[in-house]
């Protein structure tokens, strides 16, 4: 079934007095969501510990947890040291989500740098290809491994890039950021018709049943010429996308994704808000 929750701790959590990720499940669960993602964004530095503690919270309240891996991860690093670290990066956040009890590692591919484009592509995807065979070698291959869609120019990470990527293997379904894109794309999302063009090109290419529970990301973002600058909350009425079209082109084409909302601040009241859209209350 469909999934809605937040990315991380709203600023509300916070107000309540509460710091502990342990904690969080429960706040999820009482506000009527599913899933939940938590971020390693500055690095894996978590004990496994704490991560089975967590996991069973979250297993206790009955929410699904996915992780996000470091945010500096980049496998168009011409140097191939950096792409051992970003290997590294990967397989530390499988690890630590399997034993949360987890099934999703979030990950931004790359980065394009002084490139050509297509060089970076291909450079990232033959490291993804190695990556695979590090996610079998370690026993993670039941896990997803999911390639983000990516808000500024200069990062790798378009809706054909990622679709090429999850080809690779079956380990790897997209996590499409309909923010990033509609950043990107300075404001292209719009209508019901713009979403479903996107997610048929992506059910064609992948096949339905890798894509019927993929991930995204949702959030209002702000850009520029270069892209995506920052996220906003779902009060702002400048800039999108809004979720009521995206919500008509999952329903049309029976998809039913694990959706994180990563509105700034108020990740966990805009999930409920897209939640309401979706069954329509």
């Amino acid at each position: 079934m469909i999934k809605f929750g937040p990315s991380g701790n709203s600023i509300e959590f916070q107000l309540a007095g509460k710091s502990k990720s342990e904690e969080s499940a429960v706040w999820v669960k009482e506000k009527g969501l599913s899933c939940f993602e938590y971020s390693f964004g500055r690095g894996v530095n978590l004990s496994d510990e704490r991560a089975l503690s967590i996991g069973q919270a979250f297993l206790d309240a009955g929410v699904e947890i996915s992780v996000h891996a470091p945010y500096y991860i980049n496998f168009a690093n011409p140097e191939e040291e950096n792409a051992q670290k970003s290997y590294g990066y990967v397989l530390q956040s499988a690890q630590k989500v399997k034993l949360m009890g987890g099934k999703r590692v979030v990950f931004h591919p790359a980065s394009q740098g002084k490139m050509k484009r297509e060089q970076a592509v291909d450079l990232t995807e033959e490291r993804l290809k190695i990556l695979r065979d590090k996610i079998y070698e370690n026993g993670f291959d039941n896990l997803y491994i999911c390639p983000e869609t990516m808000g500024k120019i200069g990062q790798i990470g378009t809706i054909e890039e990622i679709t090429r990527f999850c080809k690779i293997d079956k380990i790897y379904i997209p996590a499409v950021d309909f923010g990033h894109i509609n950043a990107r794309e300075c404001g292209s999302l719009k209508t019901e018709k713009d979403y479903l063009e996107r997610l048929e090109y992506m059910v064609d290419e992948l096949g339905f049943d890798k894509m019927k529970n993929f991930h995204i990301h949702f959030s209002k973002i702000e850009y520029s010429a270069k892209g995506e600058v920052r996220h906003l909350t779902f009060e702002d009425q400048r800039y999108g996308p809004e979720f009521e079209p995206l919500s008509n082109a999952l329903k049309k084409l029976g998809l039913e994704p694990y959706i994180i909302c990563e509105s700034a601040g108020t990740q966990d009241i805009d999930a409920v808000k897209m939640q309401k859209i979706y069954y329509g209350n």
